[in-house]
């Protein structure tokens, strides 16, 4: 059980990792994707106020109008060589929209039929910045009508391409890191309480042989002192806590067995639904016996493989469970159906279905009645259907049917 629990926590933190990564990547990818479009739109905005070209060189001397001023942000990103290394084309329409005039002198990859293209398509589109291709366009009105610029990006494409494989790998390689680590400390971690679990379990099967033995002496020599002495109440009294003593002992070997990861199942293929008929009219007497309804849809071709004798005591312990805890004059549902999922259900009447913790019935020793009034059980039996349960890979919940009944549902 510690070493599943110690799975669960290494694969709660590997999608935290993962999850991490995934958004520190979408982070600076989102951030590199913004930087790149600012840094063109810049590139852009600063061709639309030159009408089309680069408003000349920017240098100490000689200040355009246009040039941004230093306090200005981005004008470390324009300097005086930025003219010449951004490649662009500009395309005119008039106010009819008929293409009046083309700049594509700055470039070599695109001629004028391609310009134009370019620029009818970023039009159609309507929004004023966007890409086409590799290159990043604005939308700006002029005295004539309409202009179209269009900014060479696949130099900066490039580099965010290359700035975000080198960002995945690193963060790839910290995460894998991360998690190499996370497995090897976390086995070192329950390392102790694993160790002190599997004490516990040892002592219980232990204690459990240990105590076998004195308790079948006790109730042997009981057997004799009857015989010389006759039956009288007190006799009666050692015989039935012997008989208590060594049920509560055997339940608690069996469950301590069903706790160990390494101990396989006998598994074969039953025919569950008529095993679990034949349980459940087994209580069915008893049932009726106490005045109590019982109702059963149960079908019975229902197959399953698993172990028949885990799941034999699965379906007893939920039975008597319900038998044991109905209120007087109550009902007893059980359902069995199969498909994708096998699912079970045991419903009783129980009116302090309001005044238990549901989640804490499958822990245990627990006990509902907190004076601990003994009512026939231990706190063990159901604790022990949810370890043959789990065994099977499957899942058992507690519910409340309504204000006045509890039920027990298993899906296999």
């Amino acid at each position: 059980m510690i070493y599943r629990l110690q799975r669960k926590f290494i694969l709660i933190c590997t999608a935290s990792v993962l999850a991490v990564v995934t958004l520190m990547f979408g982070v600076i990818l989102a951030w590199n994707i913004s930087s790149m479009n600012r840094n063109m739109d810049m590139l852009a905005d600063r061709v639309s106020e030159g009408g089309g070209r680069f408003p000349g060189i920017l240098d100490e001397g000689i200040r355009p109008d246009k040039k941004p001023p230093r306090n200005e942000p981005g004008f470390d990103f324009i300097t005086p060589e930025t003219p010449f290394s951004t490649r662009h084309f500009t395309v005119f329409f008039d106010k009819n929209g008929e293409v009046a005039q083309t700049f594509t002198e700055s470039i070599y990859a695109i001629d004028e039929d391609t310009a134009i293209e370019y620029a009818e398509k970023a039009m159609a589109d309507g929004d004023e910045r966007g890409w086409i291709s590799s290159y990043r366009y604005k939308i700006f009105s002029t005295d004539l009508g309409m202009g179209v610029v269009f900014v060479d990006g696949s130099m900066s494409r490039s580099a965010m391409m290359q700035s975000m494989t080198i960002a995945g790998i690193v963060l790839v390689g910290c995460a894998a890191l991360v998690l190499v680590l996370i497995f090897l400390f976390s086995r070192r971690a329950v390392r102790p309480i694993a160790e002190s679990y599997q004490k516990q379990k040892q002592f219980i099967t232990d204690a459990g042989h240990e105590l076998k033995t004195p308790l079948t002496l006790i109730l042997a020599n009981l057997d004799i002192a009857e015989a010389e002495l006759g039956s009288n109440e007190w006799l009666d009294d050692i015989r039935s806590e012997g008989h208590r003593m060594t049920e509560l002992v055997g339940q608690l070997v069996a469950l301590s067995r069903m706790d160990e990861e390494g101990d396989a199942m006998h598994s074969s293929m039953l025919p569950l639904g008529a095993i679990v008929g034949d349980i459940v009219s087994e209580f069915k007497s008893l049932a009726k016996s106490k005045g109590l309804t019982f109702q059963a849809s149960i079908d019975e071709g229902v197959t399953y493989l698993g172990d028949e004798a885990l799941l034999r005591r699965l379906v007893g312990v939920l039975m008597d469970n319900a038998v044991k805890y109905c209120d007087n004059g109550g009902e007893i549902s059980v359902t069995l159906s199969g498909g994708k999922h096998l699912v079970m259900t045991v419903e009783n009447s129980y009116s302090a279905v309001e005044q238990i913790e549901l989640h804490r019935l499958f822990d245990r020793f627990y006990r509902a009645d907190p004076a601990r009034t003994f009512s026939g059980g231990y706190g063990i039996g159901l604790s022990m259907a949810k370890a043959i349960v789990e065994k099977h890979k499957g899942e058992i919940t507690a519910y409340k049917k309504d204000s006045t009944h509890i039920g027990f549902k298993i899906v296999l």
